[in-house]
């Protein structure tokens, strides 16, 4: 990984405004494929405990799942500046990934070992703008149906503090059972 980190001359750019350096790390660890023994919940709270990596999208992104019980995940985030669009607010996108990473983990809560799944539709509803200032986000997502081949589920981000629903979604998934032994 490299990082840049600006020169003492790069410290002002074209407009005058301050430059800026963000970096993050993270331990690439391997896919819930390889821990064929444990349930969607056992990875997650083994994930939460630290004894299996998060993905690198919570670190990229800037949020993490904080809770899990049967068919239902909760994950906490900060937005800042650097996740801003051209209007000056939080990229739509950044919503869109906590409300699908929500919804995936409350259906992979419910899943028995050695089953996965897959997103293969996403309904993003964003009813307020995000701003750098918009303190702590918290996104629940609880499963509302799980069949033998598909899931749906549904998930809300809120203001920690002020209760504010900023956006909403809904998911289908794909149930992946595991490929015969070749």
């Amino acid at each position: 990984m490299t990082n840049h980190q600006p020169a003492p001359t790069e410290q002002q750019s074209p407009g005058g405004q301050e430059s800026r350096s963000r970096t993050h790390t993270w331990t690439a660890g391997p896919p819930i494929s390889e821990y064929p023994h444990l349930t969607g919940e056992e990875i997650l709270l083994e994930w939460i405990a630290g004894r299996i990596p998060e993905p690198s999208i919570c670190s990229t992104m800037g949020f993490h799942l904080v809770e899990v019980k049967p068919g239902t995940a909760v994950f906490e985030g900060e937005v800042g500046d650097h996740l801003f669009n051209p209007m000056n607010t939080v990229h739509g996108g950044y919503l869109a990934t906590l409300l699908d990473s929500a919804l995936g983990c409350a259906v992979l809560s419910k899943l028995p070992a050695g089953i996965g799944y897959t997103t293969t539709q996403l309904n993003v509803h964003m009813l307020r703008p995000l701003f750098a200032d918009s303190g702590l986000l918290r996104c629940e997502g609880v499963v509302l149906h799980l069949g033998r081949t598909m899931a749906t589920a549904e998930a809300r981000v809120v203001g920690a503090e002020n209760g504010k629903l900023y956006a909403h979604a809904t998911t289908t998934c794909a149930i992946l059972t595991p490929r015969p032994a070749a």
